[in-house]
């Protein structure tokens, strides 16, 4: 999983300063909906957590962890600060941390798919220009790269937002369990990436995902 998400990293263009640019835009601004549509969808839902910790806010610096972004310019493979969660405030809790979890990923698809539509606009309106083909190519590269952080987020292995959805249905007792070992899931995942496990799996879902929101467009 985690290896099909690096060589997606390794297999975009770095030949100019422009492509860099416009990749640490990219990285910046799926992070930044991802974890900020938590935020705003655990305020929704009663929390104020997020809200007091100036955490529902599109300035990347607030979401942004500078060794997940060091990781991810390293290996491929990175993460944001989490947005704080006070399930307490929820009437539901176990429901209110699912629905709070999928905001994120829900956000990452519909990013995307704001991508593909101003795409399909600059293609039709935009010149053969230098400037113009940056854009075409960054807006393709940010779609590709929130379906890919809003699937692989889906993934029902903690700490990923998939393991939180998972957890609603399961009994209390299994689900207080779960929330014990959560802080072993990120060696579950390093594990699964060294083994390369899962990684045409994700590939297949991240391609079907992308085609599907691309075939809406073009």
């Amino acid at each position: 999983m985690l290896h099909y998400l690096q060589e997606l990293f390794y297999a975009l263009d770095f030949s100019s300063l422009w492509d860099a640019v416009g990749r640490v835009i990219a990285i910046f601004l799926c992070l930044t909906v991802h974890e900020t549509c938590h935020g705003l969808a655990a305020y929704a839902l009663g929390d104020p957590t997020a809200k007091s910790m100036h955490r529902l806010s599109l300035n990347p610096l607030r979401h942004i962890d500078w060794i997940g972004l060091l990781m991810m310019f390293a290996v491929g493979f990175g993460w944001a600060k989490p947005v704080p969660v006070d399930p307490r405030y929820f009437k539901k809790p176990k429901q209110g941390m699912a629905l709070t979890a999928l905001a994120g990923p829900v956000s990452n698809l519909l990013l995307a798919a704001a991508a593909l539509a101003l795409l399909r606009g600059a293609v039709l309106v935009l010149p053969g220009t230098d400037w113009a083909i940056w854009l075409v190519n960054f807006l393709l590269e940010l779609s590709i790269l929130s379906v890919g952080l809003g699937l692989f987020n889906l993934i029902p292995i903690p700490p990923l937002d998939g393991s939180k959805v998972l957890a609603a249905f399961l009994p209390d007792r299994a689900y207080v369990t779960l929330m014990r070992y959560e802080r072993y899931g990120i060696l579950v995942l390093l594990v699964l990436s060294f083994l390369n496990l899962g990684s045409i799996s994700i590939s297949r879902a991240i391609y079907a995902v992308w085609s599907a929101l691309y075939s809406l467009f073009f």
